[in-house]
């Protein structure tokens, strides 16, 4: 008869706050302590802080005649809205752990591939 190995559980608590935010994008690199910050962000195209139209004779809103910041067409947001600082250990097992959830999310989008093409939309919204 085969003996059950010991087991362990992790029981996970949330702060009150929690909650989970959109990334497209992360700036960061490493500390004069040797560990890693990682800022992740969104990046976006701005919004003006003020826009002026004309008023055309009768009383509509007319074309556009300035917006400010005047850079505003030269320029992308990257909003910070979080970052993370792991030490060189955590950062590997971070790599590892990201390393295997691309491979999960590769198979998933192969299977969906492989779907016929009446199905493929069907199977956008699964999940494990």
């Amino acid at each position: 008869m085969s003996q059950k190995n010991p087991e362990f559980r992790f029981k996970y608590i949330f702060a009150h706050d929690y909650n989970p935010v959109y990334s497209n994008g992360a700036h960061g690199g490493v500390t004069p302590r040797g560990e890693l910050v990682v800022n992740f962000y969104q990046e976006r195209q701005p919004l003006p802080n003020a826009i002026t139209h004309e008023l055309n004779s009768n009383g509509t809103i007319g074309k556009e005649v300035s917006v400010e910041p005047g850079d505003l067409n030269k320029s992308l947001v990257r909003f910070i809205e979080n970052g993370v600082v792991l030490n060189h250990q955590t950062a590997r097992e971070l790599h590892f752990w990201l390393g295997e959830k691309i491979k999960e999310l590769a198979a998933m989008e192969q299977a969906k591939a492989a779907l016929p093409p009446g199905l493929q939309s069907e199977a956008k919204g699964f999940s494990h």
